[in-house]
């Protein structure tokens, strides 16, 4: 019996398959050691195989490629409604066996390797901030114990750790001065990890033709882009620019019933790290268009002119994913005309 299908249930070492024939006969279920998992598939005549879009995924995704078989990538949560009963590996490699079939069925591209290398920088860019974000917490909090207040804004919060490094000594006890310093050294350490990281994202922009495109785009920098191309690449993967934008996140929720259509808040479901930069473009546009009246953006201007401006922002950062969506698959620079 020739196995058409398989379900691959990924794990650290020990990985579940779920192989049917063409009529939907079952011939194995199993678990494979992360040894046996390559020679077993090449030993198989091409077939497709399914597997849950996780950590690890492309790269058994290219592997798997690489021998022949075509291999598609679920999100987690569009197999969870195949799932019969229970919860076991058994039981989801089957139902990704079965949801891998289904003609309606949205699937994810698999990345390359320089794609995931570009995303490496963005991931540990961002868990860096965010550290840097919880330090300057943390130490605001601290001295404000004291009597001692730091102005809002990240500059004001650097220049007060560098001071402190540089051998300032607060009116404190020296427990306390020590306790300083010492968060002081460890927030302007993270302080220039980020700039390393944020000057290396800029000059994989200037080297990258796809990069330098989206960039012609208000309010897209050079983070944004580089995220957007290691993450969709030509962008070919949807059909248009609206399905780009719902894969962000970025479109409203339908609750319609009973023939009446209703529209909600956007949906927030797809990839929050993009939207986020996104919003955060846009958001600096909008100052923009207000600190500069003299440069307006005419659709922008008149949406500020009725709507609030954290609604005009997200609107505009839904047209911008279209707009993105378009300039990858036309490969031609932003043209306002052309937008409008």
């Amino acid at each position: 019996m020739q196995v058409t299908t398989i379900g691959v249930d990924l794990a650290k070492n020990v990985f579940q398959v779920h192989g049917i024939t063409a009529n939907g006969e079952v011939v194995f279920n199993k678990a494979l050691r992360r040894a046996q998992f390559l020679p077993f598939f090449a030993k198989l005549e091409p077939c497709l195989i399914g597997m849950e879009s996780c950590s690890s995924a492309h790269h058994w995704a290219r592997e798997l490629t690489a021998l022949g078989h075509e291999v598609r990538l679920i999100p987690p949560m569009y197999v969870k409604p195949y799932v019969k009963r229970g919860k076991s590996d058994a039981i989801d490699a089957e139902a990704i066996c079965e949801a891998v079939t289904r003609p309606t069925m949205r699937f994810v591209a698999v990345k390359t390797v320089e794609q995931q290398s570009l995303l490496s920088l963005h991931r540990a860019c961002d868990l860096l901030v965010r550290q840097r974000t919880q330090l300057i917490n943390n130490l605001r909090g601290l001295v404000a114990e004291f009597g001692i207040y730091i102005p809002r804004g990240l500059a004001r919060v650097i220049e007060f750790a560098e001071d402190i490094t540089l051998g300032q000594v607060l009116d404190l006890p020296d427990i306390a001065n020590e306790v300083i310093h010492n968060l002081s050294e460890q927030l302007m350490a993270l302080h220039q990890r980020i700039r390393w990281y944020e000057e290396r994202l800029k000059q994989v922009a200037k080297e990258d033709e796809r990069v330098r495109l989206l960039r012609t785009i208000p309010g897209v920098g050079a983070v944004t882009a580089s995220a957007i191309i290691a993450s969709i690449g030509d962008g070919y993967q949807f059909k248009n620019g609206r399905e780009f934008a719902a894969w962000l996140g970025l479109t409203p929720s339908n609750k319609s019933s009973d023939g009446k259509e209703k529209l909600g808040r956007i949906t927030k479901m797809g990839d929050q790290y993009l939207r986020q930069l996104l919003v955060v473009g846009m958001t600096s546009l909008v100052r923009q268009t207000r600190s500069h009246p003299e440069r307006p953006i005419r659709w922008l201007t008149s949406l500020l002119e009725r709507k609030p401006a954290r609604v005009a922002t997200v609107a505009m950062a839904n047209k911008t994913a279209r707009i993105v969506w378009a300039i990858l698959t036309r490969n031609e620079p932003y043209s306002p005309r052309a937008s409008a």
